[in-house]
């Protein structure tokens, strides 16, 4: 493994606690294994238990030798910056009544900095969107401890580490979904909305609603920008709307496949339909 002038393999590694607004702590349990996942995720009993076990989860051995190898190569612009090199866990409203799901963190953007779909373009594109409309707090998501906050709003990945080429493979993604089922379980109370960024988040959502008692149409609806599914829950009164939407990649942001109002007509219509018009 290469490592930059200065460096080791050890050194920027974040270890449980060693970083602003860290979930984890020492004594924080680690899934090894996707079984541990599925123990580990199901016996948390509350959204901070649950963000810290997945903030230290090694149970993908490809995902974390390169979350990790490049948390110690790191990018030329980033070379004298400490990654965080961990999985990165859900973030944002403890109560949403909106959930953002994206694919996996970017290498050195959430892998970066420790917190999804921030430190680079694409998040750029995305919180200058939910700024906009309401959702976030400041208009840009730079780093932990920047003052930025997700309002109403919940953001999680799929996949928590970072995947080599940007593709987990579908272990990976079957290993890591019991996090989100867990989280999904966690705040399902005031959840109105969902918001799928991309195919695969869209995917990825399918069993986990099933799993956590959701009434799934067949057939299964196709991803599509603008997409909308109304769903049925485990309890009397429970619905939920799942909407898709192009994911605000560098490739669709540079072509012109997603737009700047095309992101803020989706979030407009969660926000709407979360009943946060004011």
């Amino acid at each position: 493994m290469r490592v930059p002038d200065g460096g080791d393999a050890a050194g920027p590694l974040v270890s449980p606690g060693d970083w602003p607004s860290d979930p984890a702590r020492s004594d924080t349990p680690v899934a090894g294994s996707a079984d541990e996942v599925r123990q580990l995720a199901g016996s948390a009993t509350t959204l901070d238990e649950l963000v810290a076990r997945q903030s230290v989860c090694r149970a993908c051995p490809r995902l974390v030798s390169w979350r990790e190898e490049v948390a110690v190569v790191r990018r030329r612009a980033f070379r004298d910056e400490r990654y965080w090199g961990r999985p990165i866990p859900g973030w944002g409203s403890a109560r949403p009544r909106v959930l953002i799901v994206g694919l996996a963190p970017a290498a050195h953007g959430g892998n970066r900095t420790g917190r999804i779909f921030t430190g680079d373009r694409s998040g750029d594109f995305l919180f200058a969107s939910l700024y906009r409309c309401g959702l976030a707090a400041q208009p840009a998501s730079v780093a932990a401890g920047d003052g930025q906050r997700l309002l109403h709003a919940r953001m999680v990945a799929a996949v928590r580490c970072a995947p080599p080429g940007n593709k987990p493979e579908p272990a990976e993604r079957d290993a890591c979904a019991p996090w989100l089922r867990a989280e999904l379980r966690l705040v399902a109370a005031d959840l109105r909305v969902i918001v799928c960024l991309g195919g695969f988040a869209w995917q990825a959502m399918w069993p986990v609603l099933g799993q956590t008692g959701f009434v799934l149409p067949r057939p299964r609806p196709p991803f599509g920008h603008g997409a909308e599914v109304r769903l049925k829950g485990p309890g009397q009164h429970d619905e939920l709307l799942l909407i898709g939407c192009y994911h605000p990649s560098q490739q669709n942001t540079f072509t012109g496949r997603v737009t700047p109002a095309m992101l803020d007509a989706i979030f407009a219509r969660a926000r709407s339909c979360a009943g946060l018009e004011t």
